[in-house]
């Protein structure tokens, strides 16, 4: 078995767990291969034995051999290693050193355990859809893809006048402070928080949910997602952000229409036999929990 693990940073109260997860994947012979600059942190900051590992600094380097990437980190890190994974079929797991962890939903105490049940084949592969972005001009050094949300927004205090159609058919302008186009994945960060509906992964839906709608009758909808959604912006302000997931860009309003679709390959994660969907919901949600206290 060969694993590629990919991190930014590493807590203190997290050391002793990396060196747990190193030692444990050394004694069961699995092939290494870490994101250089996470060694080096790993390095400076651990007791760490002698490694036998290979190394890669950007996505190209990669190997394309690995059984799955393993992040460590929060959602924010599981979301750039992504980008490292190439367009490949190479599932991705999380171990979450940070707070909600929706995608990294290995938690430091539970390190032992997933593996236990990777190592003995005990977890499944979901697929999760991805949004593409494009426009005629190269958008995040051809990276223009996420898994939670791509988004169009202000960067003043100008409204945004957002003209959109689905499939080439005319569906509204939006007076807003931007829109969100999310994920079923991306249903629980983002748009969730402007009112936009919990999806489930595997639901091939996609949402387009207004951030501050200026006209309050303008909802969140859910469109199945093999449309094609074009977008024009219009702003006083020459200029308007769009990101994909964590990454950013600054486009000019008059540049051509953006048009947002699904892309052509999928996201692998693997899930282990404890962890759930609904079980996540409930948890980092805290449905049931009385908090008037």
């Amino acid at each position: 078995m060969k694993i590629a693990i990919f991190g930014k940073s590493i807590s203190q109260e997290f050391h002793i767990h990396i060196v747990e997860l190193i030692d444990r994947l050394k004694s069961e012979k699995v092939e290494i291969s870490i994101y250089l600059p996470f060694f080096n942190i790993i390095k400076s900051v651990c007791s760490l034995n002698e490694v036998d590992c290979s190394f890669f600094s950007t996505p190209f380097e990669c190997p394309d051999d690995i059984n799955f990437l393993v992040t460590i980190g929060g959602d924010g890190t599981f979301l750039e290693s992504i980008l490292f994974l190439k367009s490949s079929d190479i599932p991705a797991i999380g171990i979450n050193t940070g707070r909600l962890g929706y995608l990294a939903t290995i938690a430091r105490d539970e390190i032992s355990k997933a593996f236990d049940a990777i190592f003995s084949n005990n977890y499944k592969l979901e697929e999760r859809s991805l949004l593409r972005v494009e426009t005629d001009i190269d958008l995040f050094d051809g990276y223009n893809f996420a898994l939670n949300e791509v988004t169009i927004q202000k960067i003043d205090s100008s409204l945004l006048s957002i003209d959109t159609w689905i499939n080439g058919e005319f569906l509204n302008t939006f007076w807003t402070d931007g829109l969100i186009i999310a994920t079923p994945t991306g249903s629980t960060a983002y748009s969730l928080s402007v009112g936009g509906p919990i999806v489930m992964p595997g639901s091939c839906n996609f949402t387009i949910a207004p951030i501050a709608s200026h006209n309050l009758s303008v909802r969140p909808i859910v469109v199945h997602d093999n449309v094609v959604i074009e977008a024009q912006v219009k702003s006083r302000n020459d200029k308007y952000l769009l990101t994909a997931d964590n990454r950013t860009h600054i486009l000019n309003v008059s540049e051509r229409k953006l048009t947002i679709r699904k892309t052509k390959f999928i996201l692998k994660l693997l899930i282990l036999p404890y962890n759930s969907y609904f079980n996540t919901l409930r948890n980092k949600l805290m449905w049931g929990m009385d908090k008037r206290n």
